[in-house]
Formats: structure tokens, sequence, C-alpha cells
């Protein structure tokens, strides 16, 4: 059996914080790092098998034969090592371990590997590449661009399916770097958010049930190929928000379930360890090597790639022990409630680490309840998120939505009802992938009414989401009206853009995001009550609401009216309570948009009538199914 040489990369101190749960640059330790000792070049292995006794090193460099066997750690860390001569970048590898656990073995890819094989091949690629970063302007001035107070407007986006070749392959992570970079410039997009990217196995999954937690999918290229497209992102201005699942991976034969024969990322309880929703394994959080694991590797996208926030998946099934089960299901916990207390710390512990090691970093729930606080610190007793999707604002909007213009007055108050709690969190407004599947039709075709109606009531929908308070995030297809659901084997419906209601659309949403950018009252202060006031809410007969966006100069006021019926309101009386000169700087229903072009706003005139309360007034021509916006 050829030799595996002693060697470690971990210190003393390196092994005290693991135990402990501390250790948040894990990536740096284990797995496959390919170093010289000696001036023999090689491959260092490290992996986590606590209830191993014995672990081999398999793969094409001997035949995956057991010939190669690390040397477990004298600590009780339960990590076993060695250095293997000869292997490098582009060994493709796999731990082969025999369990303590009734004799059981196991071959598992590299929880730690850098890249991995394509799909639906599973072995782990020995890697180390270089990319120079040409991002230094972005990266030292990031925090004037991704702040809370700064425009957020993503272009949600499933790689595979956003653009695909002539002959459906998909486009490489480079090629994705040019066209995809491009058209987000030209949409006026702030940020773009990658659907998942770590490597997957099961392409419907779509990238949400992981098993090689820090490699770039290869489906795509290499992993300097994704930074490459990052970096290239960074260069024009643009955000990148990477979709992150903690909550649940799958228990395919190489990934993390049974790693070593015993449960050890996952937690041993069924009641706790399985969730049955999605037929996965969920994370045992109050092991502190597995939170150590986790938090490693959400530092990892953020330190190695560049990654400007985190979007974290299913925070709901994380937060609560009875989610998705029935009686009998689950067990309380300690205080006798439905609570996920370890889950709950490890959600505080991840924030703490990432805003105390990283600048102008953002992390989102994706979380779809009313728990609270949590997109507040966790000093003050929330969870720490910088943001948090605003679900039921998505929902209560598409139910108004899709109710037949006539009968809307009765329903405005699912319009209204989000101002109610909208700055008790840091919300953003989600129009999102789960929007446009399983037989929920696309937004276009959620919208009621004949063809031109539909496409009126989806600018109507963008202008009122546009102006609502919060951080836009609209799903890839949504910005030209897509008319089919998602789907994830093919490219978007490019082709609609030659039809001039779909391209009136994407101009439409191009000019939104440009207003967004550009008007401070729309985004200044996005989460707090004095970027926001009511002119009128109670206008049910009409369905017509008023309101007003603030920034820190009152110079940049914005006055918002919302026609939600196909009924042209002429000389629609509006309280105002500043005088001066006013102009109309957008309206949804502009021809170039494919609207009616029916109202003409240009210089609205004060008049001493008062109404709303207000001592002046203006009387404003209110297009159909419209939004006009005064400044």
């Amino acid at each position: 059996m050829p030799e595996v040489a002693s060697h470690s990369l971990f210190s003393n101190f390196d092994i005290h914080l693991f135990k402990s749960g501390k250790h948040y640059r894990l990536y740096e330790k284990l797995g496959s790092h390919p170093i010289v000792i000696n001036g023999v070049a090689g491959t260092y292995f490290a992996v986590w098998a606590p209830s191993a006794n014995a672990v081999y090193v398999v793969g094409d460099f001997n035949f995956w034969q057991e010939d190669h066997k690390l040397n477990v750690r004298w600590d009780g860390s339960g990590i076993w090592e060695g250095f293997i001569p000869g292997t490098g970048k582009g060994t493709l590898y796999k731990y082969k371990i025999h369990s303590n656990n009734n004799g059981m073995v196991t071959e598992k890819a590299d929880p730690f590997a850098r890249s991995c094989e394509h799909p639906p091949r599973t072995a782990s690629v020995v890697w180390k590449g270089a990319h120079t970063w040409g991002d230094e302007n972005w990266m030292e001035h990031r925090e004037t661009r991704n702040g809370l107070d700064c425009p957020y407007s993503i272009y949600e986006v499933h790689l595979g399916s956003w653009k695909r070749k002539n002959d459906n392959e998909f486009l490489t992570y480079r090629e994705l770097a040019e066209d995809l970079v491009i058209y987000v410039k030209d949409m006026n997009f702030t940020h773009v958010e990658f659907m998942p990217i770590m490597e997957f196995p099961y392409d419907p999954s779509w990238g949400y049930q992981l098993t090689g937690y820090f490699a770039p999918t290869s489906r795509f290229g290499s992993p300097e190929d994704f930074k490459f497209l990052v970096d290239k992102l960074h260069q024009n201005d643009i955000g990148v928000i990477l979709d992150w699942v903690p909550s649940h991976f799958p228990e395919d034969a190489h990934g993390l379930g049974m790693f070593d024969g015993s449960h050890l990322f996952e937690h041993p309880d069924r009641k706790r360890g399985f969730h049955p929703d999605w037929k996965s394994l969920i994370f045992n959080y109050g092991r502190n090597e597995v939170r150590a694991f986790l938090i490693s590797n959400a530092l990892f996208w953020l330190d190695q790639f560049h990654a400007d926030a985190l979007r974290v998946d299913a925070v709901a099934s994380m937060l609560y022990l009875d989610y998705s089960r029935e009686e009998g299901e689950w067990e309380p916990n300690c205080y006798g409630n439905n609570e996920n207390l370890e889950a709950i710390s490890f959600i505080k512990e991840l924030n703490e680490a990432i805003y105390l090691n990283f600048n102008g970093v953002q992390t989102i729930a994706e979380e779809s309840t009313s728990f609270s606080m949590v997109s507040r610190p966790v000093s003050i007793g929330g969870l720490g998120f910088g943001m948090k999707w605003m679900m039921g604002w998505m929902h209560d909007t598409l139910e108004y939505f899709k109710n037949d213009p006539i009968h809307r007055r009765h329903h405005q108050n699912d319009l209204t009802f989000s101002m109610t709690y909208t700055f008790t969190e840091n919300f953003m407004l989600p129009f999102s992938h789960d929007e446009v599947v399983y037989g929920k039709q696309s937004l276009l075709y959620r919208m009621p009414g004949d063809e031109w109606q539909r496409f009126a009531n989806l600018r109507l929908l963008y202008g009122y989401m546009f102006t609502h308070p919060g951080t836009k995030l609209l799903f890839m297809g949504a910005e030209f009206g897509q008319s089919s659901e998602w789907n994830f084997e093919t490219s978007l419906d490019w082709h609609l853009l030659q039809y001039d209601l779909h391209s009136g659309i994407q101009k439409l949403v191009k000019d939104l995001n440009r207003l967004y950018k550009d008007h401070p009252a729309l985004y200044e202060k996005q989460f707090t009550n004095e970027g926001f006031q009511w002119i009128d809410y109670g206008d049910h007969e009409n369905s017509v609401l008023t309101f007003m966006r603030k920034g820190i100069n009152e110079k940049d006021d914005l006055i918002i009216v919302c026609n939600f019926t196909p009924i042209l309101r002429l000389k629609y009386r509006i309280g105002i309570q500043k005088t001066g000169k006013l102009k109309e700087i957008f309206n949804t229903d502009d021809e170039k948009y494919g609207g009616s072009g029916s109202t003409d706003n240009k210089s609205p005139k004060v008049e001493s009538i008062s109404w709303h309360g207000y001592k002046k007034s203006i009387a404003l021509d209110i297009p159909p199914l419209g939004v006009v916006i005064i400044k």
C-alpha cells in the first residue's frame, strides 16, 4: 500500500475553534489542497469522520482502490488527514469510509471540495485555480452601493434557462459574462440574484438540493469561470446575490447523509432531521462542528467569490419544529412551544459572523411567517438579517390583481393592508420563480381582461411595486411579460420581444429601474415610515390610491396616483401640502410602453381648493389601469 505521509494544516488552536463551532474558515483546512512538501508535489486531504475506523482516499489516481489510508488525529476531533504525492489539480476522488457503526462502508464526495464532476457523475475534483480580480472599485465602495439606503432592484436568474444556445446547450459562465452582464446593465437592474450555483445532482431541484457546498456547479464551467462572471458584474456596477441553502440537503448516496455511517450532519431524530415536503435531511444545528461547517460555507462565498449578499432559503422551515408536520410528527422544545431554539441560535450566530467579517454585505431571509424581528440586529433580540422577503405583500397583491376591475372596489384592503406592517421589517418585494411554476401561470396570464388589459394590469402592477416602500425583485422573464410558465429545461421566450406589447413591458421595467435609481425618495427611507405618507387610501368606489414617497430632502418628494380600473378618470382631484412647480415624470400608460397615451399632466396647476385635508390641490387626468408619478 502506498504510504500516506503525515502532514497537517491544523494548529491546536484550529482544532479548539472547530470543536467549539467557532472556526469560520474551515475551507482553508478541510478538503483537498494541492501543496508541495520537501520539493514533492501532491495533495493534502482532510475530512471530518469521527465515527470511522478507517478512511481511504480513492480516485482515478489509484483505480478507486483502498490503497491510500488517511491518518486519524490524536486530539479527538474526528479529523482524518494526510498527504498523497503525485495528485493535484484535476484528480478525481472520493472518501471511502469504514464506520464503527455496524461495519457500514460509505463512499462520499468531499464536503469541502472546490470542484465536482459534471452531474450525473459524482466524484470530487482536486482544484487550485487563480483569478486576478478587477473589481477593486466596486469592493472599495460597496457600502455605498449595497446598503439599506440604496436602490436595490434585483434580477433573479436561473443560469441554466435564462438563455440557451441554438442546440439547447447551456451558456457557459464566460458567455454569460458577456450576454447577461450587458443585458442586466442595459435594463438598469442594480443586482442579480443567482438561484443556487453550488453543485447539485438533480436538475429539477433547480439547485435547492445541494451536494457540493463549496463548488460552483460544473455545468457552466470552472470555479475561475464563475469568478470571472462575478468580476464582470462588479466592473459594471452590478451587485451579486447568491441563493444559499442551509435548511436541508438530499439523501443522495455521495452526499452528506450518514456520512461516516452515523448521523453526522443531519439531526439523528427523524422528527427534527427529515423534511417531509422535500424528502430531504435537516442539519443538526445544535452540533458545533455542523454550525462551523455552515458558517464557513457562507463566509466562503463572500470571501472567495466576492458575493455581496446571501439570500437564505426556507428560513421558516428552520425556525419551527412543526413546519409542514402533523400532530404527533414533532415534539416541542424545552419551553413547550414550536420554535427550533438551536436553529434560531445558529441563524443569529451566522448573521453576526457575516456582518462582523465583511463590510457592505447583506443577508436576506426568505421567511414566510410572522416571526418577529427577522431583519433586526441580534443585539436587540432580532435574527440579524439585513432584509426579509415580504411574502404577505406578494400574496395579497396578486390576489387583488386577479379580480376583475369591476369588483376591485370590494378588495381595496388587500392593497392597503400592507402599509400597516411595512415598516416592522426591512422588506423586499418579491415576484420570484415560485410565482410562475406549478400551474400558477406567468404574471401576465394571472392578470384579468383582454390582451390590452392584461398588459395594462402588468404595467400597473410593476408601477405600484416600484413605488411601494421596500426593495424589489423580479424573476427573469417577468421583465418582458413572458407568456408561459417558467421551464427550467429551455430558454426564456425571447422571441416575444418582436411584439410591441412585450417590448413595451421591457421598456417600462427598464425605465422603472432608472426611475428608482434616480429618485432618492424611492430608496433613501424605504424602510422607515418617514419615507411614506398616504394622501388617500379610502377611494374604494374608484379603486384609486394616492400617496407620497419622501426622501431626505423635501424637494425630492414624489406624488403617486394608481388607478386600478380601466376607466379614464379626468380631472381627478388630489390634495397637496406644498405649492410650487409640478410635473409628471412617469406614466405607465405611455404609448411607448404599449399604453393608450390618453392623459397629459405635463404641468399640473396648483389650485387653492381644499382637498384631502390640505389647503391646496391639483386636478390630474388618471389613465386607465395606470400609475402616474408627479414631482
